[in-house]
């Protein structure tokens, strides 16, 4: 029944902390509001080009990635994130209509966003 010894627990202290951080790793999306633009992983929106601002609840997130969904939009979801947030694309050039993304903080983050659009 396999190997006494370091030969039977070695693979385990390995594999399972690796598994662990892979996964952690990714489940982690960084977003951020700075140097004048809103950066959701690996893309970014110029503030000008920002519209409205609108944070989605858990509980109504369903219908605004569901049949209420534009086939466009720049969406970022991570389902064990509850709420989302909406922001509106100013941009003509850009075909895209909205960001939608998932953020732990989506009052902090549309707090953000407001402001530094405001001025």
């Amino acid at each position: 029944m396999g190997h006494p010894g370091v030969r039977s627990w070695l693979p385990y202290a390995v594999v399972v902390p690796l598994a662990v951080l892979m996964l952690w790793r990714a489940g982690r999306t960084p977003v951020a509001v700075r140097d004048g633009k809103l950066l959701v992983a690996d893309a970014n929106l110029p503030l000008e080009h920002v519209g409205e601002v609108q944070v989605v609840e858990a509980k109504d997130k369903r219908r605004v990635l569901g049949p209420h969904l534009d086939p466009a939009a720049f969406v970022v979801h991570r389902g064990w994130v509850g709420p989302v947030v909406r922001v509106r694309v100013t941009d003509p050039a850009d075909p895209t209509p909205y960001w939608l993304f998932s953020t732990r903080h989506p009052e902090r983050v549309a707090a953000a966003l407001r402001s530094t659009s405001r001025t």
